[in-house]
């Protein structure tokens, strides 16, 4: 339960980061980098999900058995 409230707290931080580095590219006039910055935010927080939806699926075959 701990390692998931961790992995949500560096999924916030990301969010965080992303958004002040969009927000300073953008004010310095390099707005066609600020998308691919988002872009890569939104990569790096998929990559924390895909793992608690792995953990998720491999506890739910444990409980159920299943192959």
């Amino acid at each position: 339960m701990d390692a998931n409230i961790g992995i949500i707290l560096k999924i916030v931080g990301i969010g965080i980061v992303v958004a002040i580095a969009h927000n300073v590219l953008k004010e310095a006039g390099k707005e066609s980098f600020a998308p691919w910055v988002t872009l890569f935010g939104l990569a790096a927080a998929l990559f924390f999900v895909v793992r608690i939806l792995a953990d998720l699926f491999n506890q739910v075959q444990s409980v159920f058995r299943l192959f």
